[in-house]
């Protein structure tokens, strides 16, 4: 029974690790320009970026374009560590509560509590990671170094900048999923109050795409300052050739200061229409792609099993 629910938190991280690991492949251009944008911070009339494609056409204008994916390496790396510690982290310790409980069925309360926690986990294992990838992304295109400089270059604490911004966006999936429920509660309501069914499975699937996307997009918004200063945190040194300007210091006082300062009150919230269609489109291919290869991957795992039970079977009667 336990190998069995070992296997079922395997597959659960195994497709959710390669459902991210293609999701990053192909929305990494896009992330990459979101990134640049989000970690320049100065005046409208000195400002690099003004727009997200200003970003693009750099990389086009200096024929560049292939360092649109600078970093790709690691970043698909941490994504796909961060997915399968995720997932495998969440269905360990849904396991651990109904086990320790003995209830049937986890609330909400403490599911959003398990999620906090496999976010935290993730986090931390895979801080290094994230930070090596921003710092290639915000590097000048052409002259991102490998992951190993990358890390090298400071000590091993300047590997995990931004580390307590990343704990605090765990509470990020709470308000997603705190917003979705109450939005599905009402609009259950409506319908109950029209004379439809008003059970959970009401809901069609667009309905709930379009919630997810709403309650995601809501999360993002709320979150969005505490996002950008991560960013910010994590970004290369600025090189600008003959005049370099050294960069802000890396603290959370220091970054919200500049961005006051350079920026306004609307310079916390700037990139935030590209967070939110890399966010949306990422997490909607992320679950399409997971769904479709969860089934196989069960049923890979179930055969390697299978196949070791019997070489262990033959291995004992010898």
């Amino acid at each position: 029974m336990g190998l069995d629910l070992d296997l079922e938190s395997i597959s659960e991280a195994t497709s959710g690790a390669v459902g991210s690991l293609v999701s990053t492949t192909l929305l990494y251009p896009l992330d990459t320009c979101k990134t640049r944008y989000q970690a320049e911070v100065r005046g409208n009339d000195r400002a690099k970026y003004r727009n997200l494609s200003d970003v693009f056409w750099e990389a086009i204008s200096t024929r560049q374009v292939l360092s649109l994916y600078q970093g790709l390496e690691t970043k698909n790396l941490q994504s796909f560590i961060s997915q399968f510690v995720y997932f495998y982290g969440y269905s360990y310790f849904k396991r651990l509560y109904v086990e320790t409980s003995g209830v049937k069925s986890i609330g909400t309360r403490a599911n959003l509590v398990l999620a906090a926690a496999a976010g935290a986990c993730t986090a931390i294992a895979t801080q290094p990671l994230d930070t090596a990838s921003s710092r290639m992304q915000t590097s000048a295109f052409g002259k991102s170094k490998g992951l190993w400089k990358t890390l090298t270059e400071g000590s091993w604490i300047d590997a995990f900048d931004g580390l307590g911004i990343s704990l605090l966006l765990t509470a990020n999936p709470a308000i997603q999923y705190t917003v979705f429920d109450q939005l599905k509660l009402r609009l259950l309501k409506r319908k109950n109050k029209t004379g439809k069914d008003s059970s959970p499975e009401a809901l069609s699937a667009f309905t709930a795409f379009v919630l997810g996307a709403v309650s995601k997009t809501v999360a993002t918004v709320l979150t969005y300052p505490a996002i950008r200063c991560k960013v910010m945190i994590q970004a290369a040194d600025e090189d600008d050739g003959e005049n370099p300007q050294p960069k802000s210091s890396k603290t959370i006082p220091a970054v919200l200061c500049a961005i006051w300062k350079r920026e306004g009150i609307f310079g916390f919230f700037k990139g935030l229409h590209a967070q939110i269609l890399k966010t949306v489109l990422s997490s909607a291919l992320l679950l399409m792609i997971k769904e479709k290869i969860s089934a196989a991957t069960w049923v890979l795992l179930l055969s390697i099993r299978r196949s070791l039970l019997l070489t262990r079977g033959r291995l004992k009667s010898a």
